[in-house]
């Protein structure tokens, strides 16, 4: 399901034009955007033609919590409207225009485009960035999407259980960095307020049972499998009772040594089940995959960029076993190992299905954000190796796509997703005036 947003809509005219003809379009167009999924809109009734009728919009939006404005201009119009909207709710803005009618009797009937080129001049000489420009008979849901990102890292909590993994220093972030470029807040928690979180038996024998049922556990012993369930009991409460939408996990190298698992099958389960963890602390990796998730993404998961065959041309994108488990192949066997942290690991073993995938990283560098996106194809493969995995193949050749990774210095992890969602993503990156690498 894709993030919930409240958005204000609102037709400008001026009366030397047909605004008769744009009153119609209007009516038609609320009924439109009233089908889109996870919309709250808070509409203008009627043509907004003077500046008084500005002002009171402008009011109306910024009594309801906005997260943009869809500002159509029915008819051209003038050029104070827009401006006396964003003075009172200073949130995203779509300036719509719409294609011009049939002309009646030599005269142009809307001239809406030249109040689209008005507001959009208007705005960004008074220093506004922050608009998207459409001429269309319909609105643009890229645009829709590309503030579901926004609100849903801006709402989002984060909690970083322990610190980064020892040497990525390339996933450390500064939380207030984090919060000025996305509004998420980060909160920190001891490795041991999960190994010592108290649960209820029923739930360690439900998720025991789960744990079996998902996968082949013949390579691990009893007390393993009983480990397993027992840390997806304890992460899942300790997930919901702090309200988070996201935890990052400092997963090696004490996990193993302090709790005798490392928590990588656990989170596979956990993360099946709609829950965002993210391995070896990167909270930029959680912020990646709350976007992802927000465009409606089922399941993201983190990555390593693991392997370029240039003669082949494809890249392997690995992990040592935390992928979500739902997201198996459905041919090979999916299974438990312990090959990692010395017999400690208990890490998921399967390759993930095949199909289009997103891959997108929001990137802290040098106190500024920045997002790596791009779009692939993930291919059949055999099961070869340990932990999750699948074969990915781009439309251009791989050493491209690895030069831009590493010339750019984008960190090592990134977040896929099954889909295509690069269009609002860029829009995401124009709003919040990031740079991005693709």
């Amino acid at each position: 399901m894709k993030q919930k947003v409240s958005l204000g809509i609102v037709c400008l005219a001026r009366k030397t034009y047909d605004y008769h003809a744009a009153e119609e379009l209007y009516k038609n167009i609320i009924e439109d955007v009233k089908k889109i999924e996870n919309v709250e809109w808070t509409i203008i009734d009627g043509l907004v033609i003077e500046k008084e009728e500005g002002e009171a919009a402008g009011l109306k939006f910024a009594s309801s919590n906005l997260d943009g404005i869809v500002c159509i201009s029915g008819t051209f119009h003038l050029g104070h409207l827009p401006l006396l909207i964003k003075r009172h709710c200073d949130v995203p803005m779509l300036l719509w225009g719409l294609p011009e009618l049939p002309y009646n009797g030599g005269k142009i009937r809307l001239n809406s485009v030249c109040g689209v080129n008005l507001n959009a001049s208007n705005l960004y000489k008074s220093g506004f960035n922050d608009y998207q420009v459409l001429i269309d008979n319909k609105i643009n849901e890229d645009w829709i999407d590309a503030l579901r990102v926004i609100r849903a890292l801006n709402r989002s909590h984060i909690g970083i259980l322990g610190f980064r993994a020892d040497g990525f220093f390339n996933v450390g972030v500064q939380d207030n960095t984090v919060f000025d470029n996305t509004g998420a807040i980060v909160d920190h928690f001891e490795l041991s307020d999960v190994i010592n979180l108290e649960v209820d038996e029923k739930s360690i024998i439900e998720r025991k049972e789960q744990v079996k049922t998902i996968f082949d556990c013949s390579s691990i012993t009893e007390d393993q499998v009983n480990k397993v369930a027992l840390l997806s009991a304890k992460l899942n409460k300790f997930y919901l009772d702090n309200n988070l939408n996201a935890l990052a996990i400092r997963c090696w190298p004490e996990f193993a040594r302090d709790f005798g698992i490392s928590p990588c099958a656990a989170m596979s389960i956990l993360q099946s089940e709609d829950k965002i963890f993210t391995c070896e602390g990167d909270i930029d990796g959680s912020l990646s995959q709350i976007a992802h998730k927000a465009l409606g993404g089922e399941t993201p998961f983190l990555f390593d960029f693991s392997q370029v065959d240039f003669e082949e041309d494809f890249a392997l994108f690995w992990h040592c076993g935390v992928a979500p488990c739902n997201l198996w192949d459905g041919v090979c066997n999916r299974s438990l190992d312990t090959y990692f942290a010395g017999g400690k690991g208990v890490t998921a073993d399967f390759v993930l299905k095949s199909g289009d995938v997103s891959v997108l990283r929001l990137d802290s560098a040098k106190g500024k954000y920045r997002m790596f996106i791009q779009d692939a194809k993930a291919i059949p493969m055999e099961k070869l190796l340990k932990g999750t995995y699948l074969k990915a193949k781009f439309d251009r050749p791989v050493r491209e796509v690895l030069d831009v990774i590493v010339e750019n210095g984008i960190a090592h992890h990134s977040s896929v997703v099954y889909g295509s969602y690069l269009k609002p993503l860029r829009i995401v990156a124009k709003l919040k005036n990031w740079e991005i690498f693709e």
